[in-house]
């Protein structure tokens, strides 16, 4: 089973796109599409950011 996305989740779930959340964290698409697949993992300082701008505790984008 592949393993799930939580940051992939919590952008469908609030009806936002990887595109939105690069503009307002200031990053290129494909940097928050490689978060999205796995591909690359945002740093500590960045989580905190993306958890702020999705209004979210860490907890609800780290947990599994």
């Amino acid at each position: 089973m592949k393993d799930l996305n939580r940051l992939k989740v919590v952008l469908v779930e609030q009806k936002k796109t990887g595109k939105w959340l690069a503009e307002q964290l200031g990053k290129d698409p494909s940097t928050v599409s490689k978060w999205c697949s796995n591909k690359m993992q945002p740093s500590l300082e960045m989580l905190v950011n993306i958890a702020k701008v999705l209004d979210l505790s860490l907890i609800h984008i780290c947990e599994p």
